[in-house]
């Protein structure tokens, strides 16, 4: 007796959606509300050139929450950065007293360096001395600080070269230069850890830095890595600043590391490393450009502003926990 087989053609099985899953659309749902909202309130918040405002606006810590990015990605923190923008600026000015062009890139690059620097020394003090990275870098940012304060004697520094001003108002391809330099970052950084064996590396250390040592992974070089490019970026966006208030401003950057970890978190970079992308952190930094722009245009009072942003950074935290919980 013969058997007959019969083939069923079965639907596909549908892989359910986690909660986890769920909570990475939250940061785009929030944007898009507080876009419509805000666009709803005051029509000009909605005008094409407004939107050119907010992107020039965030341009500043956009550079700073890319460098947080890779910071928080391999567990780290830096809470430097700030003062680091502050102090390039100042080292920048101190150089731009010129009116030449190739003083003018000098002081741009020096300014650019004593970023890289200062970035290098924290990822020393965390990946060398293995100083715990909130102590290391909290005490870097009193430096930099206080540095830029007797350099330019508790006061701005002017009379900056024409040459050197320029570097704000500069346009590439019809793209200030601000905007220009964000754009061109945020393509990189997504490049470096969406395709790069370095960008595996930094998930890898954030995700179990004592496996990935045992896997092969050089876990101080990355650490100290990820450090400077912070630095770096917390650099350039010193240059820019300096060029774009006419003057180096020891206290120009202060306030600005909340802000970028801000996006960061925000945008669902997890706080224990290992977890988010750079999507995620350019999301971040719109929100917070999106938020403060559209209350600065309905003259909310900037008390209340501190209020809203900081009831948003304990939501984005909450949901990071929660996300760890699922998925633990």
């Amino acid at each position: 007796m013969q058997t007959e087989l019969r083939t069923v053609n079965a639907p596909p099985a549908q892989i359910p959606i986690s909660g986890a899953q769920l909570l990475k659309f939250i940061p785009v749902v929030v944007l898009g509300m507080f876009v419509v909202a805000l666009g709803a309130l005051n029509p000009q918040f909605r005008t094409t050139d407004n939107f050119g405002v907010i992107l020039l606006q965030v341009s500043t810590n956009a550079l700073l929450a890319i460098g947080a990015t890779f910071v928080i990605l391999t567990g780290g923190i830096d809470l430097s950065v700030g003062s680091v923008v502050g102090l390039s600026g100042v080292a920048a000015a101190l150089v731009a007293q010129q009116d030449d062009p190739s003083i003018a890139v000098a002081a741009a690059v020096v300014g650019i360096l004593t970023g890289t620097l200062f970035g290098s020394l924290n990822g020393l003090l965390v990946s060398f001395a293995r100083i715990p990275a909130f102590v290391a870098t909290l005490g870097t940012m009193t430096i930099a600080f206080g540095i830029a304060s007797v350099l330019s004697n508790g006061s701005p520094i002017s009379g900056l070269s024409d040459a050197f001003l320029s570097i704000g108002q500069m346009e590439w391809f019809g793209i200030q230069l601000p905007v220009f330099a964000m754009l061109l970052t945020v393509a990189l950084a997504f490049f470096v850890l969406r395709w790069t064996r370095y960008g595996l590396q930094v998930y890898a250390v954030g995700g179990n830095s004592q496996a990935s040592e045992i896997a092969g992974v050089n876990v101080r070089w990355i650490r100290l890595s990820v450090y400077t490019i912070s630095g770096t970026l917390a650099g350039i966006a010193g240059v820019i600043l300096a060029s774009r208030v006419t003057a180096g401003i020891a206290v120009t950057g202060k306030g600005y590391e909340l802000n970028a970890i801000a996006a960061a978190v925000i945008g669902g970079i997890s706080l224990m490393g290992g977890r988010g992308s750079m999507w995620g952190t350019v999301i971040g930094f719109l929100i917070i450009g999106v938020l403060d722009n559209g209350l600065n245009i309905m003259n909310v009072n900037a008390f209340y502003q501190e209020i809203i942003k900081g009831s948003i950074i304990i939501g984005a935290v909450f949901i990071d926990a929660f996300a760890n919980k699922k998925t633990s």
